[in-house]
């Protein structure tokens, strides 16, 4: 593909180094830095290149409110994830396994732990101690990264193109491995703009689209500007016959947290068919209904409804304020309610959902190059000697640690298979061992 844009390009930038071969990364996110370090390992001479002045963005982001690297769950459940792509990630995932990733990151000297809900998290609990001593082991192994490059294209050599404060490079790699992540959170470098050079290639790229991201909810004035960013814990929420449990958070926009993000993919799909889409809302979902309704029915004759709900039920201002939101809904008064009939509303809120949270604000998109255009070492077919890896493949998973642990093993597939590729002529120098991230 040839850009057109060829003022100010400086000429060509060799990787290969004597008896080393060049292989260019272009993304320095968490399946980027992985494929680097397994293709250093591997015995290839590693170039990195990043649009953002900084690498790993997107990565400390993650560990904004702790760093989820994986789950804990036995591997089948784990696979089930990521629904309709799990038999193509299976093989990836069986190789760098939730048990590899937490040995490796404690090899970074960064121990971990499982909480009680299975994920897996570095006790430190953030993301700069790992990253900062993951650089320093790329570092070691040689690699080298150059910053504010941003990847334009091939010239019509097939040369990848990088847009540089001083001008366009040309960079001469025996292969590329593509990981610019998906389309959220723009402003830390992955805006899927990709997409449109891979389609002028002829490569298949479904539209990015959110995931893991909250739902826009036409909040009453006064609700929104009352319980604006207070938090529901340990609730249910229901979509058909999909549910899901956790903490939302009350937005001005709608609804975030794990309890929505979980239903994404669903919610998704049920906006697209009918515009709208209707989730139950469950607040005391450890309690059946005719424990709730017999709690209710010791109201004190001259006691509010709203003490009743906070005392017999230990319900939150917020919570009572989304069953007062009800009201406009359709579920009638809950003043003059029975208790059986507030009962059943307290564990199935309506919630009108109009829209899905913008994909620059999702925590993952969605969509992406066809499993279709890859080969089991994640070479696109239609570009030999250009591998993709992490979230610029069309798989979608949850949060709870599938995010981070499908960019790992996407990552590390792409750097044995660029190792392979550019060792096919020196068959002596390939070890699998060598390949493999280390665990120590």
């Amino acid at each position: 593909m040839n850009t057109g844009t060829q003022q100010g390009t400086r000429g060509l930038e060799h990787l290969d180094q004597p008896g080393k071969p060049g292989l260019a990364i272009i993304g320095a996110g968490p399946a980027g830095l992985m494929a680097a370090e397994v293709a250093a390992r591997g015995g290839l001479s590693v170039t990195i290149y990043d649009r953002m002045p900084s690498v790993g963005r997107k990565f400390l982001l993650a560990g904004r409110g702790g760093l989820n690297l994986t789950h804990s769950e036995p591997l089948e459940i784990f696979l089930a994830r990521y629904g309709a792509a799990a038999a193509r990630l299976r093989p990836m995932i069986e190789r760098w396994t939730p048990e590899d990733v937490r040995a490796w990151c404690e090899g970074l000297g960064q121990p971990v732990f499982t909480g009680t809900s299975g994920r897996v998290f570095p006790v430190a609990f953030k993301t700069s101690p790992l990253l900062r001593a993951w650089l320093r082991r790329l570092a070691s192994l040689g690699v080298t990264f150059k910053t504010r490059h941003r990847w334009m294209g091939w010239d019509a050599a097939g040369h990848p193109l990088m847009e540089t404060p001083d001008g366009v490079v040309q960079v001469e790699a025996g292969a590329v491995i593509l990981a610019l992540g998906g389309a959220s959170w723009p402003q830390l470098g992955s805006d899927g703009g990709w997409a449109g050079l891979l389609r002028g290639e002829g490569v298949e790229v479904t539209p990015l689209r959110p995931s893991n991201c909250g739902a826009a909810v036409a909040w009453s004035a006064h609700f929104r500007e009352k319980f604006e960013g207070q938090p529901l814990k340990a609730v249910a929420l229901g979509l058909g016959d999909r549910t899901s449990r956790g903490e939302l958070v009350v937005t001005r926009a709608g609804l975030e947290g794990g309890a929505i993000y979980a239903l994404s993919g669903p919610l998704r799909d049920a906006l697209a068919e009918g515009g709208t889409a209707k989730l139950v809302l469950a607040l005391k979902p450890d309690l059946s209904r005719e424990t709730i309704e017999t709690r209710l029915q010791s109201r004190q004759p001259k006691q509010s409804l709203s003490t009743a709900l906070r005392k017999l039920l230990n319900l939150s201002p917020v919570a009572i304020g989304l069953l007062r939101e009800a009201e406009a809904h359709g579920a009638g008064a809950i003043a003059s309610m029975a208790p059986g009939q507030l009962a059943t509303l307290v564990n199935a809120v309506p919630i009108q959902v109009i829209g899905a949270m913008p994909l620059a604000k999702a925590i993952s998109s969605a969509g992406g190059v066809a499993l279709t255009e890859v080969d089991e070492s994640l070479m696109l077919r239609a570009r030999p000697g250009t591998f993709v890896a992490g979230e610029m493949l069309d798989w979608d998973a949850p949060t709870g640690g599938y995010l981070l642990q499908a960019c790992f093993a996407t990552g590390a597939t792409a750097g044995r298979g660029a190792s392979a590729w550019l060792n096919r002529a020196r068959p002596e120098k390939i070890n699998s061992e060598s390949e493999e991230p280390s665990r120590s």
